[in-house]
């Protein structure tokens, strides 16, 4: 058996590969009945993910963990889970004012393969070490291998050589029984079936990668403290909508006025959960900062003067 006849026998076992019954004849459709059929199909992936939450809570904790111990998160895949990866972690520095090194995106090919398709870099396992290795990925760090397959030779690498360095692996992926899903510590693998174009996987599998990744940063960013109640908190007031979306959350998290929010806000130095304790306890920008300092950045604790 060649090595093309071996791929041809791993793809056609995987669920992501099969062809979809339902869309035979789509060439054959209206534009209304394609995008009925292709919304019909999404349906299944909310209810594909839920089956998985228990193993997302539990990677959820594991992210928690290593930000609790100055560690990272880190995303690593090839092509659209890359993509989404990278995308995910870009958008974690404005929503939850992290560094953006806390959370990481690593694509195969590198930045320029966000915008051209780099998929021979897939291939290489050394490839997804060697970018792990590039940003000092080490035993404190959480690492996601992203892919639809589960056999991407490139996040197959960077989970082998994050496990040699006694990090926690995670793996995401639409196929249960694949070789990410069978290595890593965490298995998350919501089976959204065949797409509405076989093979086409940046379709029901790349929303369920979507969602998967979406529940992974926010609940790891609640549960460290950066929202009060469902409020961001620690976002970045880096233009007019921001500073205007700040003053907003600091008067629903307060009852204060809009006015009132902005003076408190302007006071604090645009830190908006500053502004919230000063507004909640009366104290002044000094005090506050310190109280909220010696909570550990967790507006809740520092309100009810409790130490981490």
């Amino acid at each position: 058996m060649t090595a093309n006849d071996t791929l041809h026998t791993q793809l056609q076992q995987l669920v992501s590969e099969g062809r979809n019954p339902r869309t035979a004849d789509i060439d054959l459709m209206t534009s209304l009945e394609i995008v009925g059929s292709m919304n019909t199909e999404d349906h299944v992936v909310p209810e594909a993910v839920a089956k998985t939450l228990p193993q997302v809570a539990q990677a959820v904790d594991a992210i928690v963990a290593a930000f609790n111990a100055d560690g990272r998160l880190v995303y690593i895949g090839a092509g659209t889970s890359g993509r989404l990866g990278v995308l995910d972690a870009s958008e974690c520095p404005p929503t939850f004012g992290v560094p953006p090194t806390m959370v990481v995106g690593l694509i195969a090919g590198g930045l320029d393969a966000l915008v051209n398709a780099s998929e021979g870099a897939e291939d290489r396992s050394e490839g997804g070490a060697a970018d792990l290795a590039g940003i000092e990925f080490s035993a404190r760090d959480v690492v996601v291998g992203i892919a639809v397959s589960g056999r991407t030779p490139y996040v197959i690498g960077a989970l082998d050589y994050a496990r040699a360095q006694g990090a926690v692996t995670v793996a995401l992926t639409c196929n249960p029984d694949s070789p990410i899903a069978r290595m890593a510590d965490i298995s998350i693998a919501p089976v959204v079936g065949p797409e509405v174009i076989t093979g086409s996987t940046r379709l029901k599998s790349g929303t369920a990668q979507k969602l998967v990744l979406n529940m992974l940063s926010t609940a790891s960013m609640v549960r460290i403290g950066k929202t009060y109640g469902n409020l961001m908190v620690d976002m970045i007031a880096s233009n007019r909508k921001l500073v205007a979306r700040a003053a907003r959350i600091v008067s629903q998290a307060t009852g204060s006025t809009v006015a009132e929010a902005e003076a408190a806000l302007a006071a604090a130095g645009n830190d908006s959960k500053l502004a919230i304790l000063m507004l909640l306890t009366g104290e002044d920008a000094e005090t506050a900062r310190g109280k909220l300092a010696a909570a550990g950045g967790v507006l809740r604790r520092a309100i009810a003067g409790t130490a981490p």
